[in-house]
């Protein structure tokens, strides 16, 4: 099971802050597509994503029991 928090816009369009979904053993890409096929609402293009605290790119593993951040892109004014 992977905990997924989700941030901003993400947490709105799920109405959720965070998902349980039940992988191991996957890299960010493999989630990313996980989510947007059970998910399809959640633009999760251009976030930041982070494994337990610690900011990853697309080929990192994720493990069972891990928690995984997406941050939208943030604008200011």
């Amino acid at each position: 099971m992977i905990k997924v928090l989700l941030f901003a816009e993400l947490q709105e369009t799920a109405g959720k802050t965070s998902l349980n979904i039940p992988l191991e053993n996957v890299n960010v890409e493999q989630l990313k597509e996980r989510l947007q096929t059970d998910y399809p609402q959640l633009n999760l293009s251009g976030v930041m994503t982070a494994i337990n605290e610690e900011y990853a790119k697309e080929e990192d593993a994720i493990m069972s029991g891990d928690t995984v951040a997406f941050i939208p892109p943030v604008s200011g004014g």
